[in-house]
């Protein structure tokens, strides 16, 4: 949530009333996208968004209700096609592809559908493949958060780079995004916002270029967890079912191993203050050992299956147009090149029992509870400069949340730091089809922590 509390729920709501105007609201967000600050966050703008503003203006002055997303600016990332633009993945190979047929995809049809003013294509690391956010073809877009408390520009987190800015920097109340190993959660975190990534399954990815067909989640990011509950039942087209149950009612549980090591101070601080603070609130949180997270290194060690999927989907374009990729991506694809079938079929037995084990595990728990990412967003210029910097903070970035992929499961970020801090994220996670219950959780201590510090 903002601090002036203005999500897309407020939005709506004001809509509804009059209060302000649908026109209006859209106008701020343009102007928004317009800024300096935010040069970097779209790839290209959409004409005719400010048409779905003015229509829902003029249907609420003949008494029609507002639709869902009452005409707000939404923004899609680069992946994701929409009727008549191109889609490009961040990349220059794709820049003379054509234009997306006259329908858009399924997710982007729904957000439409919806009442989304849908207002541009954001940027993105190339081909969705790292958590880093850097893109040298198009710039990459320094954290609007960041900006507030210090002058050093910091990455934005990735690869929903452009997504997650629009959202902070006040161009979008919502931004279309995808999730294979953290890409939603990653920039929501170190941007102070909410990313919801759902089960897999549950959101159609027809018509958005794939990095991992097996991993890839379409899914949102959003200023409050009441925002994430809205978007996550348009992209996913069902009613989510809240418990409604207290904090006292529920059993959280961290993991002692992996998702602990290396926090740096500030993420430490943030992590071990929400943990106090919603147990003062009577939430039941339990240290436990999770021994099976020791599998994730041997379960990727030849590249996992994002190496291998999009190597399937790269490998002409890489031998014709392999010097246009960014170099950085275009390694990490490679490495699926030396996968065989037999190593692929494997992964797929090895990631079945994991779940498994993990499933009799987590059973009676009903979130885990972890930073999104151990570190606060390290700035640009190192990052660019050396591979070595670059390699190891994407590392630490995708940890956490791609064990969540490999689950199959679902997971929400949401801000966990004191004011005036560095954006520090919350990670609430479960097993697949557990969204539900994750959302309700997620509003649970997203309340108790609002409270904390009103």
């Amino acid at each position: 949530m903002t601090q002036d509390g203005r999500d897309l729920t407020w939005a709506h709501k004001a809509i509804a009333s009059g209060t302000h105007s649908s026109t209006e609201l859209h106008a701020q967000a343009q102007e928004r996208a317009d800024s300096p600050a935010l040069r970097s966050a779209f790839i290209r703008r959409f004409a005719g968004s400010a048409e779905v503003a003015a229509f829902v203006d003029a249907q609420r002055r003949v008494g029609v209700p507002p639709p869902p997303l009452a005409g707000l600016a939404v923004s899609v990332k680069d992946l994701f096609d929409v009727a008549g633009q191109r889609t490009t993945a961040g990349s220059v190979v794709l820049a003379q592809q054509p234009p997306a047929a006259a329908a858009d995809c399924p997710a982007v049809a729904r957000l439409r559908a919806a009442g989304a003013a849908l207002v541009g294509h954001t940027n993105m690391t190339e081909f969705a493949f790292s958590g880093v956010g850097i893109n040298p073809h198009h710039g990459t877009p320094a954290n609007p958060a960041t900006a507030q408390i210090d002058a050093t520009p910091r990455i934005p987190g990735g690869s929903t780079s452009g997504g997650a800015a629009s959202v902070a920097g006040g161009a979008a109340w919502a931004a279309l995004g995808s999730d294979t190993g953290g890409s939603i959660r990653i920039p929501a975190a170190l941007q102070g916002l909410v990313g919801f990534k759902s089960t897999a399954r549950l959101v159609p990815t027809d018509g958005c270029i794939p990095l991992s067909t097996t991993l890839d989640t379409a899914c949102a990011i959003t200023h409050s967890v009441r925002d994430a509950v809205l978007l996550h039942e348009v992209l996913a087209a069902r009613g989510v079912a809240l418990s409604g149950r207290p904090l006292h009612a529920l059993r959280l549980a961290v993991p002692t191993s992996i998702v602990l090591d290396d926090m740096d101070a500030q993420v430490a601080t943030s992590f071990e203050r929400a943990l106090a603070t919603l147990r003062a609130a009577g939430a039941v949180v339990d240290d436990i050992a999770l021994p099976e997270l020791a599998a994730l290194g041997p379960l990727q060690a030849g590249g996992g299956f994002a190496a291998a999927e999009s190597w399937a989907w790269h490998r002409g374009l890489l031998a014709t147009r392999g010097a246009d990729y960014d170099p950085r991506v275009a390694t990490r694809i490679r490495r699926g090149e030396s996968m065989s079938a037999a190593d692929y079929l494997a992964l797929f037995a090895a990631r079945k029992a994991w779940i498994a084990r993990m499933a009799q595990r987590l059973h009676g728990i009903d979130a885990l509870l972890s930073p999104t990412v151990p570190i606060v967003a390290p700035p640009i210029a190192p990052l660019v400069a050396s591979d070595d910097a670059f390699f190891s903070a994407n590392a630490l970035l995708l940890r956490n949340p791609a064990i969540v992929n490999l689950l199959d499961g679902c997971a929400l970020s949401l801000p966990c730091q004191a004011r005036g801090e560095m954006p520090v994220g919350l990670m609430v996670w479960s097993s697949a089809l557990q969204d539900d219950v994750v959302l309700g959780v997620s509003l649970a201590i997203e309340a108790a922590l609002a409270s904390a510090q009103a």
